[in-house]
């Protein structure tokens, strides 16, 4: 009797020891590593073999949610949600943290309640703080030296800090960053920038954490103003008004013509100024010319106007010019 109880104790045995038979199961994929901002979702996979019975997630070593083969998701928070996929591998188990926040941070861990049966992976939740410059415009004069601060505050972690100019990186050396602890577990940085231009641009301080998709960034337009900017200016101005000046002095004297120094008004022809004038006869519109003076040719001679108001004599002739 005791000999038949050990032959069929023995099956039982040899089947609660064989894998997959709803006696012993495993884990085949766990949870991996994932880095978001506070605020989003987190997401962990853990895969385990036919079989399974108990699932439990543990955050920070306290247990979250539960899954049970026969009854399903056990959920006691609406933070800690699950979505349960099967396929003819085992059964996946989806854990979801909504609203992260950043004492989420550490180790999130799916166990299977075996010896050795458990697998691990670390959330980390940062948050993204703000990045400001204090002046959106700045103008620097030539040969002179400026800082320019760029700030940022309630970061986690503390943010990385570069700098580009036109969209070019600027060498490390050109400015330093410091960093500080802040309140609720936060840090800022701030970024001290030296600079000198010699030409308008255009500053970008960029921070950056993993979490972000692209870095934060703050502008500041430099304007530089080069020492010979305004006498330039002025001398253009200067030198605008004097063709002004110029362009009427000329359209003036095209109106009115220029002034003849050597010009006698008629009315001062007088006796008692020109005697010479004043003693010649009076004019006649005849003119006798002596025989002996003439000459005949084959070409025409155009006779020369003259004023007849002044008889001209016919052996002297006198030509006086006024001016």
């Amino acid at each position: 009797m005791e000999r038949l109880q050990k032959l069929i104790l023995l099956p039982l045995i040899l089947t609660a020891s064989l894998p997959g038979l709803g006696f012993c199961y495993s884990i085949i994929n766990g949870p991996t590593n994932a880095t978001v901002l506070a605020g989003s979702e987190a997401r962990f996979n853990c895969t385990v073999s036919v079989g399974w019975v108990i699932l439990i997630w543990l955050s920070n070593g306290n247990p979250v949610l539960t899954v049970i083969n026969s009854q399903g998701a056990v959920e006691t928070s609406d933070r800690f949600t699950s979505q349960n996929y099967t396929s003819s591998n085992g059964f996946t188990s989806e854990l979801i943290i909504h609203n992260t926040q950043l004492s989420d941070s550490g180790k999130i861990e799916c166990s299977t309640q075996q010896p050795s049966e458990s697998s691990f992976a670390f959330l980390s939740v940062q948050v993204n703080g703000t990045l400001f410059i204090k002046n959106s415009t700045l103008t620097v004069k030539e040969n002179k030296t400026v800082e320019i601060v760029c700030e940022a505050l309630g970061w986690a972690p503390a943010p990385d800090i570069t700098w580009m100019t036109n969209d070019s990186f600027i060498d490390k050396l050109r400015y330093v960053t410091q960093q500080s602890q802040g309140s609720n577990g936060l840090h800022n940085a701030l970024s001290v920038l030296t600079l000198t231009p010699t030409d308008t641009e255009i500053l970008t301080c960029l921070a950056d954490i993993e979490a972000l998709p692209n870095p934060q960034n703050a502008t500041v337009t430099v304007i530089f103003v080069n020492s010979t900017t305004g006498s330039t200016y002025q001398n253009e101005i200067r030198k605008v008004s004097a063709e002004k000046k110029k362009d009427g002095d000329l359209e003036n004297r095209q109106r009115h013509g220029s002034e003849n120094q050597g010009y006698i008004p008629e009315e001062l022809w007088n006796t008692e100024e020109i005697p010479r004038i004043s003693s010649l006869p009076p004019m006649s519109s005849k003119l006798t010319v002596p025989a002996a003076d003439l000459h005949t040719s084959s070409v025409p001679k155009v006779r020369p106007q003259r004023r007849t108001d002044y008889l001209i004599s016919p052996k002297k002739i006198r030509n006086v010019t006024l001016v």
